[in-house]
């Protein structure tokens, strides 16, 4: 599932001319949204691993796409914030957004217990990946 998953990825990369780590950094920014946390270039290289070089290259690329806006933090004029456009949010939709609607519909045909125990499983796999480094 994992390699099905990334070469879907991939594949969204290639189509839009980004770098897979164009991808990962649009969806680290799209997961931060979503829980309504602020994203910082500083965060992002963080959350993928990335030097203060490289993490500056990717925020270029995107930003010079039109896929994220760097933004003053209005609450703290020396912080930047990261924006994703919503030219990002309609391409990714475009892509992942049928995706997303047939992993949901096959998950129809389970009960709250097995989708809980199934979060429970993906909770503690995901707590032990970085372990495993």
């Amino acid at each position: 599932m994992a390699v099905d998953l990334d070469l879907q990825a991939a594949t969204f990369a290639t189509e839009n001319r980004l770098h897979p780590t164009d991808v990962r950094a649009l969806i680290a920014m799209l997961d931060a949204e979503r829980t309504e946390e602020s994203m910082t270039p500083g965060r992002l290289g963080a959350r993928l691993h990335l030097n203060s070089p490289a993490t500056t290259a990717v925020i270029d690329r995107l930003e010079a796409l039109g896929l994220l806006a760097r933004e003053r933090d209005p609450h703290d004029r020396r912080r930047v914030l990261l924006i994703v456009s919503e030219q990002a949010k309609t391409l990714g939709w475009s892509f992942f957004g049928p995706l997303i609607a047939r992993i949901l519909a096959a998950m129809d045909e389970f009960d709250d217990a097995d989708l809980d125990a199934y979060e429970r499983v993906l909770r503690a796999v995901a707590q032990a990946l970085p372990a495993a480094k």
